[in-house]
């Protein structure tokens, strides 16, 4: 207990919000949505870059929280007309994080072959919910453009913390389209689509491995190289199941990267009080109430969003009078007609009639006492994970100071000697390469090849891995701080064919990393270094902690 209320007052967890819906804990289950990168750099007002600039192979990049290109600040990709769209060429704006994946094929590949592109969306949280659709419309409006000008060109997907969530939508909707009658699609064609890479996949289902819907589960189809020998798999499920399922044409190419103990993807199941909480932080202003605590306009913000879950939940019972037969109880209910895309009136499934109950239309109010034990039940069985999740420090074990946290894992998780060359990061680089390459020779194909079991790749391979050193890449803090630009330099990722390596150093910086809801903690840096693929220098810049996510 001393811990659980060190915790809360650590993170200055209003006690007035944790009651209604555990929102604090499900802060930190959350929080990995929140990555901070240094502030926008200052843009030349001159902008040139255009779609009609065609490439064989174009990423279609989203990064993290306030890891997003500024129009205004940044030079931002021009569509055929000369009209700004919500994106910016890598260089024009760099992501520490991102860039040692999107910016690997460049020294491999001719120069107007491949490029990158990041997608600008709000990345806050003034509403989660609405943040993430916008970057998924912005994302497949910037893929319309350039196919419309460009048709040959191929397209690589990746996304990472918050925008890991942007890219799963958008690899969705794209791999779930039907052609039209004309035989086009609202996007693109899937076809057209080589790769996506998720690195931290909050719609991942529970127990699924890297690469959904492929061949072979070590490797995606149109890659030849093992991402591990053994069987490890991130035990959990992510956080917003609501956007689990497949990818339709998609399946096979997808790499969905997930670290054991980062909370976003690896959530443990039968924890519903938390599930609830998360669903309910996805709707408010969770920046004003990270700034601000529990205050009259914060605290009504809290509550639109709880009345409106209840009135929801209060609706959808009224419409199905069998629901007092069946065995669904209401936090399941709540669970449903909180995920933010609910719509009143979805269909439902009929509720399991109560084996006690065998009498046939009896008043409700007969059903009430197996009700009422269904509910003690249901609410024991499915919070079994609730309690060591909150006792386990869950914010800092996702997001600790300086990258420490889990959700930073994938530009350190390799494993050599288990069978595990490359991190997750290096790895999607590597196949990245790889598919540029095969797009610069017009020879992209969906057909599976037979991976070797040592994980020797290809050219991709060496344009991509470094001489592997334990704990090579610093990343700064992975926290969601409010950040003053100060010196920060960004030299936009360069790679040489054979060996380049990634070095990221930043400044000894106190960060603060967001939680879904109104969290504000505080921590301490301490920087930690690993291993990551393309050369990218920053200097982080001097940030001012606020309760952030």
């Amino acid at each position: 207990m001393k811990r659980s209320r060190e915790f809360f007052r650590r993170h200055r967890i209003a006690s007035a919000v944790a009651a209604p819906a555990v929102l604090g804990i499900a802060a930190a289950v959350a929080a990995s949505f929140a990555l901070t990168s240094p502030g926008p750099k200052s843009a030349d007002p001159e902008l040139t870059a255009s779609v009609t600039e065609c490439h064989d192979m174009v990423t279609i990049s989203v990064a993290g929280r306030n890891d997003t290109p500024v129009a205004g600040t940044t030079k931002m990709l021009l569509d055929k007309d000369g009209n700004e769209l919500p994106a910016a060429l890598s260089g024009d704006h760099s992501s520490q994080w991102v860039d040692p994946v999107v910016n690997a094929p460049a020294g491999s590949v001719d120069p107007n072959s491949y490029a990158a592109v990041y997608i600008a969306y709000p990345a806050n949280l003034n509403s989660y919910e609405d943040a993430v659709n916008t970057g998924a419309a912005n994302a497949e409006q910037v893929m319309r453009d350039i196919s419309a000008a460009c048709p040959d060109t191929k397209y690589s997907i990746v996304g990472y913390s918050e925008g890991a969530d942007v890219v799963r939508r958008v690899a969705q909707e794209i791999g779930h389209q039907s052609a039209g009658s004309d035989g086009k699609y609202g996007i693109v064609d899937p076809g057209n689509v080589a790769g996506v890479v998720i690195l931290a996949d909050s719609g991942r289902s529970a127990g699924e491995g890297p690469f959904p819907g492929a061949k072979d589960p070590n490797h995606p189809d149109n890659f030849d190289t093992n991402y591990q020998t053994g069987k490890n798999v991130a035990g959990g499920q992510g956080a917003l199941p609501d956007h689990a399922g497949d990818f339709g044409a998609l399946n096979g190419k997808i790499a969905s990267f997930c670290s054991d103990g980062d909370l976003t993807c690896a959530a443990p199941q039968n924890i519903s009080l938390l599930q609830l909480a998360i669903n309910v932080g996805r709707q408010i202003n969770a920046d004003q109430m990270q700034a601000e605590g529990l205050n009259p306009t914060t605290g009504m913000d809290v509550a639109v969003v709880l009345g409106k879950i209840a009135g929801n939940a209060f609706a959808d019972i009224a419409s199905r009078p069998n629901w007092w037969t069946g065995n669904e109880t209401f936090l399941s209910v709540l669970l449903r007609v909180s995920a933010p895309d609910y719509k009143p009136g979805q269909p439902v499934a009929d509720a399991t009639p109560a084996s006690s109950i065998e009498a046939q239309n009896m008043s409700p109010l007969a059903y009430l006492p197996q009700k009422v034990f269904n509910e003690v039940v249901g609410l024991i069985t499915t919070n079994q994970n609730t309690i060591p999740v909150m006792l386990s420090d869950p914010y800092n074990l996702t997001l600790g100071p300086n990258g420490t946290g889990h959700h930073f894992d994938y530009w350190r998780d390799s494993d050599p000697n288990n069978g595990k060359p490359l991190t997750s990061a290096e790895y999607a680089a590597a196949w990245l390469t790889q598919l540029a390459q095969q797009a610069q020779a017009h020879q992209l194909t969906t057909t599976p090849t037979t991976p070797t079991t040592t994980s020797k790749s290809p050219a991709a391979l060496a344009a991509v891995q470094s001489t592997p050193t334990t704990g090579s890449t610093t990343p700064t803090t992975g926290s969601t701080p409010t950040t003053t630009p100060g010196a920060t330099t960004t030299t936009p990722a360069t790679t040489t064919p054979a060996t380049p390596t990634t070095t990221v150093t930043p400044d000894a910086t106190t960060t603060t990393q967001v939680p879904v809801a109104a969290v504000a903690p505080t921590t301490t840096t301490v920087a930690p270094t690993t291993t990551v693929a393309p050369t990218t220098t920053t200097t982080a810049p001097t940030t001012t902690p606020t309760a952030a996510h």
